[in-house]
């Protein structure tokens, strides 16, 4: 017999050693649930992220859709997806990437400029050339540029590192569209940036998060 003289109480050790079984089952039970519950919520936040990643990209592939000009269904979704890769890899707003690619070629296939840039973002053959392995991009010759996938990679990387060199967007902007040697001597002389090319991105950006929001 065991005794809760405290409570009044008399067991048999039977019956307390039964409670405890119950006991222990009981907070095993609710460890369970608890565990269970966490483990559906994980799901359904994993689920939810796949949702919002799949909206995301279907709608960059309707805005280069809209806006191409000489490319197939099929090349419209491979750029899709090579754009929204490229973008989460240097922490790029997907609509950013195109309004720059707006900006630079008007999302035509094959472009070329009387200053020799090529392809949609409109890469400069020496800079596609420098930057390849760090894109990881097999560079074979000026013809690498008019890939849309390469050419979409070098634009990027590009793009990123004139981030990491001046410390903002802005002048990364026009370091891309400019040159990097042109704006170090805007900045030496201490000019303003010009405003025409960061003007177009952002209205061709504001116009596309309008347009296609997620």
């Amino acid at each position: 017999m065991i005794q809760f003289e405290k409570l009044g109480i008399y067991l048999s050790k039977p019956i307390a050693f039964l409670l405890v079984v119950v006991y222990l089952v009981q907070s095993g039970l609710l460890v369970y649930l608890i565990a269970d519950k966490l483990d559906l919520e994980r799901q359904i936040s994993f689920q939810q992220s796949r949702i919002n990643e799949l909206e995301e990209r279907l709608q960059i592939y309707k805005a280069i859709d809209d806006f191409q000009i000489g490319f197939t269904k099929d090349e419209v979704g491979d750029l899709a997806s090579v754009i929204y890769s490229e973008s989460k890899k240097y922490h790029y707003d997907p609509m950013f990437t195109l309004a720059v690619i707006l900006t630079e070629s008007s999302f035509r296939k094959g472009q070329t400029s009387h200053q020799g840039a090529r392809g949609l973002m409109q890469v400069i053959p020496y800079v596609g050339e420098d930057v390849a392995i760090r894109a990881g991009v097999d560079w074979t010759g000026t013809a690498t540029l008019f890939e849309p996938e390469a050419n979409i990679k070098l634009g990027t990387r590009h793009l990123f590192e004139q981030i990491l060199k001046f410390g903002n967007v802005k002048r990364a902007l026009v370091a891309y569209n400019m040159g990097e040697t042109r704006l170090r001597s805007l900045m030496r002389k201490n000019r303003p940036l010009p405003k025409n090319y960061l003007n177009k991105v952002t209205e061709r950006y504001n116009m596309l998060k309008e347009k296609y929001q997620v």
